[in-house]
């Protein structure tokens, strides 16, 4: 059986500054912080969690006569973002950039909400790092035993709607008293309809819910077909920071496990780190070293093969021993041919794997911790990886 777990990616959040007129009035700032300029004077208007305020910032006493505003009624989007590269940019809603004393308006007038942008972005950059060399925290022990959690079917039953009554009109009209006897008698039916319609849907998801049980409570200690969508159904729950595709193979009457884990290249690795400077409204970003690149490869591959052991023995409670393999696409040079390359396997049995304490995984050395158990492997202590033969089946 294989399979193929999707990517998560996080989105870049971004900033939208509004600048808009009409006749002598218009605003400048993003959602939740807008500087209003009319022939009043100026107020900040903020607004953060539900509540707003608004303050005066500058304008007319009421007893000092106002000059005529000159007529304008232009309305123009400004667009504030930060790159990959802490390139800070402000463009219009055509994407053109923007004169130089727009941008230094908008920077003077929404300091705080920039820096946020600039904050996020930094946050963004750094997590997708450290997000995978640290995918294995998140490890389940095999403690315990998989439990059934029913779930409400949340559809609403179908309610009949009122039978509308006759008006004295539609009592002394013979077509009028017909029209409403159709459209009662049409209403009935379209509610029976529905209501087959619940009835099916109910009874459909409890049938779901009652195999759900059935699976989790007996399959998975008997059945090998069971054992294989269990497992396949805990390990695409996972959120993998990279794209990382296996196949498994349950053998021995649900003893043994043989997974492949086809992982990613190093090139596909971030490259980057960022800060944001004390001063200033920019972004940092520093290119990693190649060393540090390959040391991160190295970290991400090894709490890859940790967490998906992990997650096979909690998954299956009467599994005994997991053999993991992971391979990458390597360049043969004897040939120009692109092929997989074995770097580590590693087998496993459950009583070595509970050896180890889950609530300090913080404090293991994910790299070091497959060389409790049998492993084949030729890697640097930089992190570069030879070819291996793995473990047969």
């Amino acid at each position: 059986m294989a399979m193929r777990f999707r990517k998560s990616i996080k989105l870049a959040p971004g900033i939208r500054m509004n600048l808009s007129g009409s006749g002598v009035g218009w605003t400048l700032g993003p959602r939740g912080a807008s500087i209003g300029i009319g022939k009043r004077g100026a107020r900040l208007n903020t607004s953060l969690m539900g509540f707003s305020d608004s303050q005066k910032l500058s304008g007319f006493s009421r007893s000092t006569k106002p000059i005529p505003a000159k007529p304008a009624s232009t309305q123009v989007s400004l667009t504030c973002g930060v790159d990959d590269d802490g390139n800070l940019t402000f463009q219009d809603a055509n994407g053109n950039d923007l004169p130089e004393h727009v941008v230094e308006a908008a920077k003077k007038q929404n300091k705080e909400a920039i820096l946020s942008l600039i904050q996020r972005k930094c946050d963004d950059i750094n997590s997708s790092v450290e997000a995978l060399a640290t995918i294995h925290l998140d490890t389940p022990d095999c403690v315990g035993r998989p439990t059934f959690i029913p779930v409400a079917f949340e559809q609403s039953e179908p309610t009949p709607a009122k039978p509308r009554r006759p008006s004295l009109l539609d009592k002394f009209f013979k077509k009028r008293m017909r029209r409403l006897e159709d459209e009662n008698a049409a209403a009935q039916a379209d509610f029976e309809i529905q209501h087959i319609s619940w009835q099916s849907d109910k009874a459909h998801f409890l049938q779901l819910m009652q195999a759900r049980k059935q699976l989790i409570e007996e399959g998975i200690y008997s059945n090998t077909a069971d054992m294989e969508v269990w497992l396949e159904d805990n390990l695409q729950d996972i959120a993998w920071p990279r794209e990382t595709a296996a196949s498994f193979e349950i053998i021995e009457e649900g003893l043994c496990a043989h997974l492949d884990v086809d992982l990613p290249e190093l090139e596909d690795m971030p490259s980057k780190t960022a800060t944001v400077p004390a001063r200033g409204l920019k972004l940092s970003v520093k290119a990693m070293s190649a060393t540090a690149i390959q040391k991160l490869y190295m970290a991400h591959v090894h709490a890859v093969a940790f967490r998906l052991l992990g997650e096979t023995f909690a998954a299956l409670p009467r599994m005994h021993t997991v053999t993991l393999s992971g391979y990458s696409q390597r360049t043969d040079k004897a040939i120009g041919r692109i092929g997989d390359e074995y770097l580590f396997s590693v087998r496993v049995n459950r009583d070595d794997w509970m050896q180890i304490d889950f609530t300090q995984l913080a404090n293991i050395d994910v790299v070091e911790s497959l060389t409790r158990f049998e492993l084949r492997r030729s890697m640097s202590k930089a992190g570069v990886f030879k070819a291996i033969e793995p473990f047969g089946r």
